[in-house]
């Protein structure tokens, strides 16, 4: 692969989580910053990278959900 260039796969993926982030920003109430350290915090972005296939096919209002839902259950509280 040439410096710079991106195979598709991880270009989608780098797509769909500068996508998603923000949406999960927008519907918690919260800056992006404070979006990517709590879900860095309480497993979200663990949980995004393992499943950003998955998640990209659903409706983003899902995919923040269970984003949502993953952080709770690892004591994340909004």
């Amino acid at each position: 692969m040439a410096i710079g260039k991106l195979d598709k796969e991880t270009s989608d993926k780098i797509s769909f989580i500068s996508f998603i982030i923000p949406e999960f920003a927008l519907a918690y109430k919260m800056n992006v910053q404070k979006a990517y350290q709590y879900l860095k915090k309480y497993g979200g972005i663990d949980y995004l990278n393992k499943h950003w296939w998955a998640l990209h096919t659903d409706n983003p209002f899902w995919a923040v959900r269970s984003m949502y839902e993953i952080c709770h259950k690892n004591g994340g509280a909004i």
